[in-house]
């Protein structure tokens, strides 16, 4: 089974309200976004987005509905449960006349076999409940259709399972979330100058070299921030795709700390 953290969890969405901080305070569009984008979605190439239908899950800022609409895209439903997450993202789809954003939770997707890909970046391993809302995804999509996610890897990540998320847990995600902000200035400083100092072999390190100070700081702030993270080793996702009863289902490593992984809706009854 695949383990989930619900330490400090009575809210089984996560952490909508503390997101909806973040997407209000950062809410710029760059070019390294795309960058990203593509990576998290390493195992969908931009011409499987032309001419398909789309729900975004947990939306955010928008920013990863904007992608696949620029890629031909013919358009689709962005989703989220936080009201200042919601006005982000309509304002940087309003160019996108086909994206509806919606209020809507990813435990409760009000569509059955509407959408040619289901995605959700970053936001399945802060939920209580990943499975449910991976249920919801495979149902919105038709049979045949895509379910893909991002998500934290355990791999190459064991000293902040270890040392950071503790703290995290008994002290950052208790926080105001506007103390957790200011707090998370300083991090961001000491590892400014690691990075220029050569700090970090990994792929990741190497992005977040060519990212600006206020973009960095949204990286390390959206780390301290969440009530729940969790961080899963290959076949934990693996499991997790098929226990939703996907099929077909690839995984690949992103930036030698995470994972994307697809699975396929069954055409027949699985």
């Amino acid at each position: 089974m695949t383990r989930t953290d619900t330490d400090h969890a009575t809210d089984h969405s996560g952490s909508p309200d503390r997101f909806g901080y973040e997407w209000a305070e950062y809410t710029e569009l760059r070019p390294v976004y795309e960058e990203q984008f593509k990576r998290w979605t390493a195992l969908i190439t931009p011409e499987d987005w032309r001419g398909a239908r789309f729900i975004d899950v947990g939306c955010g800022m928008g920013r990863n509905s904007h992608w696949p609409m620029t890629y031909g895209a013919s358009g689709g439903v962005s989703i989220d449960v936080d009201d200042r997450s919601l006005s982000s993202a309509r304002r940087t789809l309003a160019d996108w006349p086909s994206v509806e954003v919606k209020k809507m939770s990813a435990y409760e997707i009000a569509f059955d076999g509407a959408f040619d890909i289901a995605f959700s970046i970053g936001v399945i391993h802060h939920l209580a409940e990943p499975l449910s809302a991976l249920r919801q995804m495979a149902k919105a999509v038709k049979p045949g259709g895509k379910v893909m996610i991002w998500v934290y890897g355990y791999e190459n990540n064991e000293w902040i399972v270890r040392y950071f998320d503790p703290l995290r847990k008994l002290l950052f995600a208790r926080l105001p979330i506007g103390v957790t902000h200011f707090l998370s200035l300083f991090p961001t400083a000491l590892l400014w100058l690691l990075l220029r100092l050569g700090f970090g072999r990994l792929e990741y390190f190497n992005l977040l070299r060519r990212t600006s100070f206020r973009q960095l700081r949204s990286i390390v702030f959206d780390q301290m921030l969440p009530r729940i993270a969790n961080y899963w080793k290959r076949d934990e996702v693996e499991r997790l795709l098929r226990d939703a009863g996907l099929t077909d289902i690839r995984v690949a490593p992103v930036n030698d700390m995470s994972w994307t992984a697809v699975g396929v809706r069954p055409i027949a009854p699985h």
